[in-house]
This record gives structure tokens, C-alpha cells and sequence, in this order.
């Protein structure tokens, strides 16, 4: 009787058992005509294993350009994410990869910024990806979008390079910054940053060491064009950092582009509005040929 009674509960529940597969397959898109890295190991520091999920085009004529994420989450938590953000550089054929690196739970810094340089250089000393050096974007939001401005404006300053092998000159082609910190000090200082202080370890209270992660510090006339959005009642991060970066950029003949959304919250903008950013995006990139 038992026996018969789990038959019939199996044929009850089979329909719920299968939509809540084919729910899940939904929710993880991967892009077509594309090859699929997920989950590939890209460094190992000690027992935290640094790994990306890496999406190239297939049958790709010419290397292609590259979209290199970095998520946010305060140095503190937060992870690489899935693919399906990215939809609309898949259209136009952009390989993308999106990267785990060390929160302060793992290292402090500059531990982070370290590991978005290892991968760069991951991808770009292998061919098989077909990565074109000379078309890397690095994107972020928040402490990503710190991290790939602070990345991308080392250009060939090796000070993060601890163990790059790659052997050629890096130069970035443009980073794409969403309401990203540039002032270490004065971010770790605030009402909403002062909980993310345990990034920067013993060092907290070094205004020298906060200075040498601030991506202020580094503008300079061969900086990489940038693109800059922030919301104007960020209640995380004030907006007068990325007012801060214009100036700089602009003061040093850096092109760039910001898009200010008027009373918009740390990226929580309308659908809309992301639509208009991302279009924004894509034409500042293909002005740059990207």
C-alpha cells in the first residue's frame, strides 16, 4: 500500500518537479553562438580560489573586444553574477567576462585590485580566447566600479601586477564606471562607508595607503577615456565622487562622458533609464571603436 501511495505522490508532484527545472534553466542565460567558460580558475592565493565565467563569440573572424566586470559590494561581499546582464553586448558580439576577486574577508587591500589584474592579464596572455588587447573595457558598479577605474588607469604600472606574466604593454581602451568610489579616504569616512574601512586592514587610518587606492590619484593626459554614471541622491556613495573624476578627467583632456540621474539611488534607476545608460554606453564605445 505504502509503495503504491509514493507512485502516486511521484505522479503528482512530476509537473511542479519539471517547471521548477525549466524555471531555473530560464533564470541561468547563456548566450548563443558564444562559447561558454563558467566557473574557470583564473588564480590561487593560499585556500581562496579566484575564478571568472568567460563568454567568447564562436567562429569569430577577428579577436574581439572584451568586457571585463567587476561587481560591487563594498570590497565586503557581493559576487560575479550571471550572464544575464550582459544581453546587450552579446547582440553586438563583445566576448565578456565577469570575475570573483578577494573581499576583505579573504585579504585586505589591495588584495582586490591585485586579482582584477591578474585576470586581465589572464585573458590576455592566452590566444585561445582571441581577446583584442587593444579593445579591453573594464566595467563596474559601486566598489567595481572603483576597482576597474583604479585597474584600468594603472595602464602599465605594474605596483598590482604581482603575478602577471603577461609580457606585452596594457593599455586599456576604456572603463565604464557606475557610481564608483574615487576617494578612498574621504569614502571610508563617511556615514555609509565607514563599515567598509575593514578592507583597508591595519591600514585604516593611513590617509597615505587610502591615497594610493583612490582611482583620483592616478588621472593623467593618457588616462582611458571613461564613462561615468551617478545618481544625484546616492545614499551609498556621493555623488560629487564621480563629480570629483570629471573634473579631473576633463582637467586633463581625458574624454569622457557622465550621465548625472537626477535624484536616482546607488543604481537603482528605472528600466528606462538603464535602457537610455546602455545605449549611451554602447555609442560612447563605438565612437572609440570599439
Amino acid at each position: 500500500m505504502y509503495k503504491y501511495i509514493k507512485i502516486l505522490l511521484l505522479f503528482f508532484l512530476l509537473p511542479f518537479i519539471s517547471f521548477a527545472q525549466d524555471e531555473g534553466l530560464q533564470q541561468r542565460f547563456l548566450p548563443e553562438k558564444y562559447n561558454h567558460y563558467l566557473e574557470l580558475p583564473y588564480k590561487k592565493a593560499g585556500n581562496w580560489q579566484g575564478v571568472m565565467d568567460v563568454f567568447i563569440p564562436q567562429n569569430a573572424i577577428k579577436s574581439t573586444p572584451l568586457i571585463l566586470f567587476v561587481h560591487g559590494g563594498g570590497w565586503t561581499q557581493g559576487s560575479k553574477g550571471t550572464a544575464n546582464q550582459f544581453k546587450v553586448f552579446f547582440k553586438l558580439g563583445y566576448a565578456v567576462a565577469t570575475i570573483e576577486y578577494r573581499l576583505a574577508k579573504d585579504a585586505p587591500a589591495p588584495a582586490a585590485v591585485e586579482d582584477v589584474r591578474s585576470a586581465l592579464c589572464f585573458l590576455l596572455k592566452d590566444s585561445k580566447y582571441n581577446i583584442d588587447p587593444d579593445k579591453v573595457v573594464l566595467m563596474g558598479g559601486s566598489a567595481g566600479g572603483h576597482l576597474a577605474l583604479l585597474a584600468g588607469y594603472q595602464e602599465n604600472d605594474k605596483r598590482f601586477d604581482i603575478d602577471c606574466d603577461y609580457k606585452k604593454p596594457i593599455k586599456i581602451a576604456a572603463v565604464v564606471d557606475k557610481y564608483g568610489i574615487t576617494d578612498v579616504w574621504e569614502y571610508i569616512n563617511s556615514k555609509n562607508g565607514i563599515r567598509n574601512a575593514i578592507w583597508l586592514g591595519d591600514k585604516s587610518k593611513d590617509t597615505a595607503f587610502a591615497e594610493l587606492l583612490s582611482p583620483l590619484t592616478y588621472v593623467k593626459k593618457t588616462s582611458p577615456p571613461t564613462f561615468i554614471v551617478h545618481g544625484t541622491a546616492d545614499p551609498s556613495v556621493n555623488y560629487q565622487h564621480s563629480v570629483r573624476l570629471k573634473e579631473a578627467l576633463d582637467k586633463n583632456g581625458v574624454k569622457n562622458q557622465f550621465i548625472t540621474v537626477q535624484d536616482g539611488l546607488h543604481g537603482k534607476f528605472t528600466s528606462e533609464k538603464n535602457a537610455e545608460i546602455n545605449s549611451e554606453i554602447i555609442k560612447f564605445l563605438k565612437e572609440l571603436g570599439i
